[in-house]
């Protein structure tokens, strides 16, 4: 299942960018890039201070929880891949995902490349409490870099009997090739979005509305025939 940030905008997570191009009011390139990090790395760790904490002011949403029950009903047979960097789906009681951009709560040491988990603030340059060195960064892939789990990924992809596609436009890519993927390899292809997107190829299974209505009555389905 491939998660895009349609599920968390309606918890009150801000989509990546406005229909101006920009986040929050800074410009992409300015705050998730590495060429803005190396430009201005305060402004850099302030943006992503500040998101840390205000996850704590939302909550999971009914899209979440579902998709955390599925897994507590079928186990493995679920993989959640994710887009988003928030931890909701962690707090709805999900364990088996991939945060493929990566995770708010979690730092990244440019000396060791540990990933701690983090909660605090980044701007007064913390020691990273590994090795020791003044040099952690919100661990969030930024654009030009490699997502993670991506090997993890496309086995899952290739391997499913069933590919679910929420809450994503279909437009960046690796993820908006796994659909097309997935098809290649003869799984069922369902699109829970609040409008359709743009995909390589059609979804066998469409359908609109928000991601609140749509997953928890789609994980109603398939137990209701398990």
């Amino acid at each position: 299942m491939l998660i895009g940030a349609g599920i968390s905008a309606e918890s009150g997570v801000p989509t990546f960018r406005d229909a101006g191009g920009l986040w929050e009011g800074h410009a992409v390139d300015d705050v998730a890039s590495p060429d803005g990090f190396e430009r201005d790395p305060d402004t850099v760790l302030r943006f992503y201070d500040a998101r840390r904490r205000a996850l704590a002011s939302v909550e999971p949403n009914a899209a979440h929880r579902a998709l955390a029950q599925l897994e507590t009903e079928r186990g493995d047979d679920l993989l959640v891949v994710t887009q988003n960097v928030d931890d909701l789906h962690e707090r709805a009681g999900s364990r088996n995902l991939v945060h493929m951009h990566g995770e708010l709560a979690r730092a990244r040491c440019t000396a060791c490349e540990a990933r701690p988990a983090w909660s605090a603030d980044l701007l007064d340059r913390p020691p990273c409490p590994v090795c020791g060195e003044r040099m952690l960064r919100p661990d969030v892939v930024w654009f030009g870099e490699m997502p993670y789990g991506l090997d993890r990924i496309e086995q899952a992809v290739v391997a499913c009997d069933v590919f679910v596609s929420v809450g994503t436009s279909g437009q960046v890519y690796p993820a908006a090739g796994y659909a097309a993927l997935a098809a290649a390899f003869e799984a069922r292809t369902v699109e829970l979005n609040l409008e359709s997107s743009e995909g390589l190829v059609p979804f066998d299974d469409a359908r609109t509305g928000p991601a609140t209505v749509l997953v928890p009555a789609w994980v109603d389905e398939v137990l209701s025939t398990s």
